[in-house]
């Protein structure tokens, strides 16, 4: 298969260390299906979730599951052969983005989950500043999640290693190939060396707003449990 003719030179021990990550990620993946569900079916059964949690606990459980389907489906179309090309097999892009984006999903919706249930919410007054950082933590949320499944473009695309300076790529700050296939829009999400500049573009973007939100938050008086969460956003965002 051309599969093999791509890869003749690989070691048995190369090969090993590949299957050995991917059947790794494959039961960890297993593991927290079931951290979800038996949990949750024990809990229904002893009746210690309300109706909303009931409907709550369902979307979680599903979304693993769904989350497993997606990944099945992404790595299905690193193996298929593609007629006349002679590419190193990948998985798609778009199917990558698709399970990251899947996971961070998951992922928020049980922490926000958890949180709710063991943390007391703030009864706070809704004056014109808070109902503004509640909007603009709403739109950072937004474009860090953007730059996140941007991320995942490059990685599925292998776009990281097109240009390899900062701030500039190569000798420009804008590439002559940044709009080199058409239609145009097809460069967002298959030209290499857009989805580079795209992701750039948005964590430079993504870091700035989130100095911004602290920079706000500053101003208005909140609970220590809120400014704590908003310095540690901009210490992970700056480690990041």
């Amino acid at each position: 298969p051309r599969l093999n003719s791509l890869n003749h030179d690989m070691t048995l021990t190369e090969f090993k260390f590949i299957w050995y990550m991917e059947y790794s990620h494959r039961m960890w993946g297993r593991l927290v299906g079931l951290a979800y569900i038996v949990p949750a079916a024990y809990f229904w059964r002893k009746g210690w979730l309300s109706r909303p949690m009931k409907g709550c606990v369902l979307a979680l459980c599903g979304l693993v599951c769904f989350q497993g389907l997606l990944g099945w489906y992404m790595v299905k179309s690193g193996l298929e052969e593609k007629p006349d090309s002679y590419d190193i097999p990948r998985v798609s892009q778009y199917r990558l983005a698709a399970h990251l984006g899947s996971a961070l999903v998951l992922y928020s919706a049980s922490l926000w989950t958890g949180l709710s249930l063991l943390l007391p919410q703030h009864k706070l007054p809704e004056t014109r500043q808070l109902l503004r950082l509640r909007q603009f933590a709403h739109g950072t949320t937004a474009l860090i999640f953007l730059t996140a499944l941007s991320g995942a473009f490059v990685a599925g695309l292998d776009a990281g290693l097109v240009y390899n300076s900062f701030p500039k790529m190569g000798e420009r700050w804008i590439p002559d190939d940044l709009l080199a296939f058409s239609p145009v829009l097809k460069n967002i999400f298959e030209n290499p060396t857009t989805v580079q500049f795209d992701h750039r573009v948005l964590g430079i973007t993504s870091i700035t707003a989130i100095t911004a939100l602290y920079l706000f938050s500053r101003k208005i008086p909140l609970p220590r449990r809120t400014r704590m969460a908003a310095t540690s956003l901009l210490a992970v965002a700056c480690l990041q």
